[in-house]
């Protein structure tokens, strides 16, 4: 029997990376696509295929689905990984910016959904995991575009996975808290660019900090991406997946919170929470 084939995005850092990995390592021939296609190479020296992929691009992706389905006819399983965190006021982040933070973290999403669909339902078979976040269940100041694309994606997975049900595809979602990766070190450098000098910069601070915390080993809310890349092959190989998979440290405490306490409440509690993160 031919091994499954895995395609994931955004995998030339952090989650998608180790999860192009896990998945080899779990058997799987795996397809890791990204932009910046040579921090990938060393992915080759494991056998896994790199493709050039951009999620705002059509030509981009559809390519990279073709070349994966002319090999071995479908794909078995989507990680939905690519994203990135745009972070800022909502008065000062410019439109332009709000709307390339929905073309990756969703429309990208979406549309790679809508390219391996055809060829999952054809073989009754196939499994798209999207990676959001906590964050898509809870919020941050001076987070709303990106707060606002996790919870569109938890939304759109969802909706989702009752419409493909009837035809043997599963959807699952990854919610992670902070990761030790670049990326929150990333999202607080752009957050201080767009609203470390004016009237948010007292806050902007703050959530930078926290950010940026989170890049780093043993912070509450720092997990190996190895981790949530291990709970991704979890759900890639479940006979019956979960819906969703919350994962990482403080995941589950957060969420909790989030469901018991009123919003003011959860309010107070999370700013309190990154004043001391920040300190």
């Amino acid at each position: 029997m031919a091994p499954r084939v895995a395609l994931v995005t955004g995998a030339s850092t952090g989650i998608g990376f180790e999860t192009a990995l896990a998945l080899n390592a779990a058997g799987f021939t795996v397809y890791a696509g990204a932009r910046r296609v040579e921090l990938m190479e060393p992915l080759k020296e494991h056998g896994i295929f790199v493709v050039s992929l951009d999620v705002t691009s059509e030509e981009s992706m559809t390519l990279a689905v073709a070349e994966v389905e002319a090999a071995h006819g479908h794909v078995d399983v989507l990680v939905n990984n690519a994203g990135y965190g745009s972070y800022g006021s909502l008065e000062e982040v410019p439109l332009a910016e709000g709307r390339r933070q929905f073309d990756v973290n969703v429309m990208g999403l979406a549309r790679m959904t809508q390219l391996v669909i055809p060829g999952m339902r054809s073989a009754r078979t196939g499994r798209i995991i999207n990676v959001t976040s906590i964050g898509g269940k809870i919020y941050e100041p001076l987070g709303a575009w990106y707060h606002g694309t996790k919870f569109a994606v938890e939304g759109i997975s969802d909706s989702l996975r009752l419409e493909l049900k009837p035809h043997g595809i599963d959807v699952v979602i990854i919610e992670p808290s902070g990761t030790n990766t670049e990326w929150g070190t990333i999202a607080g450098e752009g957050l201080l660019a767009t609203s470390g000098d004016g009237p948010y910069a007292d806050q902007a601070h703050i959530v930078a900090a926290a950010l940026a915390s989170t890049s780093g080993q043993g912070h509450v809310l720092s997990t190996p991406a190895p981790v949530v890349a291990k709970t991704i092959v979890r759900a890639a190989t479940a006979k019956r997946p979960g819906t969703r998979y919350p994962v990482g440290r403080g995941a589950w405490g957060v969420l909790a919170m989030r469901r018991i306490l009123p919003d003011r409440v959860f309010d107070a509690v999370f700013l309190n929470f990154y004043k001391r993160l920040a300190g």
